[in-house]
Parts: structure tokens; C-alpha cells; sequence
């Protein structure tokens, strides 16, 4: 009897585990629609055994939906509608079983072309990247926006000698992991800063704690935080170089400088997304450009990077990439290809190999997994 038992709670564990490797989830990409290769935002069912993908949705009818963000009780999804002085934020009520968007309202960004979007339970925040401002909306209980309580214009510029730097570009705003501040990069200026928030402020929603000047011509772009909150890591658009600090109570304490592209490297380098796998123990980050790479870094005890590995992402123009919640896939989304490549990820090693698996979709630059 003690050995059926055994036998039996053996054979439990394995089926149950089985089944919660077979667990399906949906992927929402966000995408360009002007190309004229687009029709929207697009759901997919994705298998995290397989990895394998099935189209479930299309909400058409969305200009330039860019950049996305699931509500944190994954009933609502907010998108920029990036379409220079004539943009917009979009709120959605969304359906998981279904994947499909049902549009509720639309406001004014209040500035030109959005590229970054970020949300919890009050307020979604946005960033103005012609406009060179960051802007605050918010969340009504329906999910519908209100217009902007706050805007904050940035207004300073830097020396990149392509022009890419004679005003101010806000390309990211993202909370802190005690969600006590929002970080906001400037790749116009150069700067990263440290707001205090406060989610019932209104007009005072964000309130400056801390600026920070990154190294001088580099366009700071997207950061990413470790999962225990201790560090942080920025990506620097035009060099590809990622700065290591570390966070604490709103304070960012620089680590380390690490490259992404070999030192004799000619091409354009155009450094564009850096996340972190879920076990804290891997950086990824894409160039674009004439690069089309994505690099592997382990993260040490102290908080540096060591790297790993640099592979091609299998396309052009990386813009994107997200790691599926299981944490055996990489999804690479390529904007100027036209698809998505799927990589397989090796949890030990923090190595990619291609699974073959590939979703045709136009100008794909948003991937989120619910």
C-alpha cells in the first residue's frame, strides 16, 4: 500500500506539472499601421510547450498602436496612437478568453508622437517623444482616460552631431519596483530622472526627487529593473551601451559601463530594448541598425554584467522582445521585417537557439504576454 502511494503521488506530480507546462497565454503585439502591412493590435494565443502561435484577434481601425500596456487586474489595455501633433492615448476593454479589444475612449497625448506607455490601478503615464514632454491621465473605473491632469515638458538638448539631439525626446517612463517613483529618459537631453509619485496628486502627480546626466551623445533610451529591485540597467540608443547602477530609495548609484557590439564595430549601432529574465539571473538587449543582434549577459552578485554571447535576431530593425512566462521562449519583434522570431531559451545557460517558429505581422514593436 505505502509503495502504491508512493507510485501514485509520483505519477500526480508529473501530470500536474505537465499541465502547467502546457498552459496557454495570450500575446498582444502592438504595431505601425501606416506601412500599410498592419491592421492593428493583434492577439495570439501562444503555446509555451510548443511555441507555437494562433491568431485569436485583430482590433483594427488603431493608428500606429506602438506601445501597450495591460492594466494590473488584465481587464483594460491602454495603447499610444502615435501619429505626430495629432496623437492620442486609447483605452480598451479587453477580453482574455476572447483577446479581443473593445475601444472605450480617446484623449489627447498632449504631445507629439508617444512612444512609451506605462499603468497601474490610477493613472496611466505617457511618453511625448517629438513633443519632448511626459503626460499623466487618469484611470476612471470604467477604464475610459481622462484628459491629461499633468504634463512636464522637458526642454533641453545635447550634442549628437546627426541631429538627433537639438531637443528634448522623452522615450521612457517607467516605475520604480517600490512604485514610489517614476524614472523618465530623455534621449534628447541625455538625462534620466527620478520623480516621487504620487498616484492621487492630480496636477502633482510627479514631483522631481533626482536628475541624472548619462554620458554625453549616447541618447539614454529604455531601463529595466533586476526583479529583486536592487538594480537597474540602461540602454543607450545610440552606442548600444548599457549602464549599470544601483537602486535604492528613489537613487541610482552607477555600477558599471558594458558594450554591446564589438570595439571594432563600423555599422549603425541603434540600441533599442533590454528586459530581464524572471529568475533575475539574465540581461537581453537588442540593436537594430546594421547590428540586428540581441546579447546575453549573466548578472553577478554586486549587480555587473558579464557577457555571455551577442546572436543575430533572425531579421531587421529588433525594435522589440519579451520573454514568455515560462521563461523557455525569447520573442524578438522585428519592426522593418515584418515578423516575429521565436527563440528558444536555455534557463541554465541564458543562451538562445532559434525553434523555427515565426509570426508574419506588419512593423511589429509592442509584444506583452498576459
Amino acid at each position: 500500500m505505502k509503495k502504491f502511494s508512493l507510485l501514485f503521488g509520483f505519477i500526480f506530480i508529473i501530470v500536474t506539472s505537465l499541465f502547467a507546462q502546457t498552459k496557454d497565454y495570450n500575446l498582444l503585439i502592438g504595431t505601425y499601421t501606416n506601412t500599410g502591412k498592419s491592421e492593428g493590435i493583434y492577439t495570439y494565443n501562444f503555446n509555451s510547450l510548443t511555441g507555437k502561435t494562433n491568431l485569436k484577434s485583430v482590433t483594427k481601425n488603431v493608428d500606429n498602436p506602438s506601445y501597450l500596456a495591460l492594466s494590473p487586474n488584465k481587464k483594460f489595455v491602454y495603447a499610444v496612437n502615435e501619429k505626430g501633433a495629432t496623437s492620442s492615448v486609447s483605452s480598451f476593454k479587453y477580453s482574455a478568453t476572447t483577446g479581443k479589444l473593445k475601444l472605450i475612449n480617446k484623449v489627447t497625448s498632449g504631445g507629439a508622437d508617444p512612444c512609451y506607455i506605462t499603468v497601474d490601478e490610477n493613472n496611466v503615464i505617457v511618453a511625448n517623444y517629438s513633443g519632448g514632454n511626459l503626460a499623466v491621465f487618469q484611470r476612471r473605473e470604467d477604464g475610459s482616460l481622462t484628459k491629461a491632469v499633468q504634463i512636464i515638458k522637458n526642454t533641453g538638448k545635447s550634442i549628437d552631431p546627426k541631429g538627433r539631439q537639438t531637443s528634448a525626446h522623452v522615450h521612457m517612463v517607467k516605475f520604480t519596483p517600490d512604485h514610489k517613483y517614476l524614472v523618465v529618459n530623455d534621449l534628447g537631453e541625455d538625462q534620466t530622472y527620478v520623480y516621487h509619485y504620487n498616484p492621487k496628486g492630480n496636477d502633482k502627480t510627479l514631483a522631481l526627487k533626482n536628475v541624472y546626466k548619462t554620458n554625453a551623445g549616447t541618447g539614454p533610451r529604455h531601463m529595466t529593473f533586476s526583479p529583486d529591485g536592487k538594480f537597474a540597467y540602461l540602454v543607450h540608443e545610440f552606442n548600444g551601451s548599457i549602464t549599470a547602477f544601483r537602486y535604492a530609495n528613489g537613487n541610482l548609484t552607477k555600477l558599471q559601463e558594458i558594450e554591446t557590439v564589438a570595439k571594432d564595430f563600423k555599422g549603425k549601432i541603434d540600441g533599442a530594448a533590454i528586459h530581464i529574465s524572471a529568475d533575475g539571473k539574465f540581461l537581453y538587449e537588442t540593436n537594430r541598425g546594421d547590428a540586428n543582434s540581441i546579447s546575453t549577459f549573466s548578472i553577478l552578485t554586486g549587480g555587473k554584467l558579464k557577457f555571455i554571447e551577442s546572436v543575430s535576431t533572425l531579421g531587421k530593425g529588433p525594435r522589440n522582445f519579451t520573454i514568455d512566462p515560462t521563461g523557455n521562449y525569447l520573442l524578438v519583434g522585428h519592426q522593418n521585417s515584418n515578423d516575429v522570431v521565436i527563440f528558444k531559451r536555455n534557463k541554465l545557460t541564458g543562451k538562445l537557439t532559434d525553434s523555427g517558429e515565426r509570426i508574419d505581422v506588419g512593423a511589429p514593436v509592442c509584444l506583452v504576454f498576459d
